[in-house]
């Protein structure tokens, strides 16, 4: 019997069965064509972690064609980010670099207010402010990227306005649970969310855009491909990017910020802190002695430490498969695994906070108002 697990926009437990999703959530697998078409991507494109989708094949084709489109992702800001919440953004970010295109990226301050009883209004403010300068630090083009707060960019509210008109409570219940009975404010935020997938076309017209999200999110994009062709709106029904979870330091199915701080890693932790957080919380895939490592190998698959390289921190392919393959052989011990991602973090890193100390004079130019 297999294992159960528990996937929702809420929630993500057990060990994860991707192929059981496809089939439940009725996406579509991405198949060998479409990785061909993305081999200049970011690794989290073409090495697999974005492993399904509704309707990007029919995207990339409108990109080929030089047909508008455009790309949608967002971020609930009630904490600090951590190298897990970059998933979205630097795929965005890629897709802009190969195909030219508008990005837009809404704050979700209000959902986070609405569903976390610890973060208070002040508090999510302050959140979206610091969370806002880590996006544009990964290097957005200016011009053609445009970020915008619920809570300060009212004009969302008349889009979710007309939206909501059209999503029924049931609806509401049938796809999220009991979740929207916790308080009004919640109960409006699907209709929000749905603004969010559909905004690029509220703004710029009919168009096609996709939406890199978590499996997890799919409710979501569900939601909104059944009203986006209402006589109300007659718009393009949204694609989507689906992902796998990016698993915590210690294994877990899904890298969250509601884990104790030292078993994620911050994008303002510095070197002494990745350190401590690497060698002591990463699951590895090693043996239990150098002896028996050397001779059968380690398990790149389930090592968190190459997951992390595999997916956000080593993008040269000849280099990961070295490393893969001395692990797999026993050449490359776990400890050994371990320092090459601390290093690689703490560049990234590095720059990122540096990147970050720049943005300050520059967030205005990605701000819309």
């Amino acid at each position: 019997m297999k294992k159960e697990f528990t996937v929702t926009p809420w929630e993500v437990s057990g060990n994860v069965d991707y192929e059981r999703l496809i089939k439940e959530f009725g996406v579509t697998l991405i198949d060998a064509n479409m990785r061909y078409k993305l081999v200049k991507t970011h690794p989290l494109l073409r090495r697999g972690l974005y492993f399904s989708h509704r309707d990007f094949d029919l995207w990339l084709e409108r990109a080929e064609k030089g047909k508008k489109i455009s790309v949608i992702t967002g971020r609930g800001p009630s904490d600090k980010m951590h190298i897990g919440h970059l998933v979205p953004f630097l795929v965005a970010k890629s897709l802009q670099e190969q195909f030219d295109c508008e990005v837009f990226i809404p704050i979700s301050d209000d959902e986070k207010f609405y569903v976390k009883e610890e973060v208070t209004f002040e508090k999510v403010l302050a959140y979206a402010q610091d969370n806002i300068l880590d996006i544009i630090a990964l290097g957005f083009k200016r011009g053609k990227t445009y970020i915008f707060e619920d809570f300060v960019y009212t004009n969302i509210y008349t889009y979710a306005a007309q939206i909501a008109k059209r999503i029924t409570y049931s609806t509401s219940k049938a796809v999220f649970g009991l979740k929207p009975e916790d308080n009004v404010g919640w109960s409006f935020y699907p209709a929000m969310q749905a603004a969010h997938i559909l905004f690029p076309q509220f703004l710029r017209g009919k168009h096609l855009s996709v939406v890199p999200v978590a499996i997890d999110q799919d409710p979501f994009i569900r939601v909104t491909r059944d009203i986006s062709t209402h006589k109300d709106f007659q718009f393009e029904k949204p694609a989507a990017l689906h992902s796998k979870f990016m698993p915590s330091l210690d294994g877990g199915a899904k890298m969250s910020a509601s884990d104790t701080t030292s078993k994620v890693i911050y994008l303002s932790d510095n070197l002494e802190e990745v350190k401590k957080k690497i060698n002591k919380y990463a699951f590895s895939g090693g043996k239990d002695t150098i002896e028996d490592h050397r001779k059968h190998g380690g398990n790149p698959d389930i090592d968190v430490s190459f997951q992390y390289l595999r997916y956000l921190f080593e993008p040269d392919d000849q280099k990961l498969g070295k490393i893969e393959s001395d692990y797999r052989s026993g050449k490359l011990l776990t400890s050994e695994l371990k320092s090459i991602l601390i290093e690689k973090i703490f560049l990234f890193l590095k720059e990122h906070q540096k990147r970050k100390e720049q943005a300050k004079r520059n967030v205005e130019k990605f701000i819309l108002k």
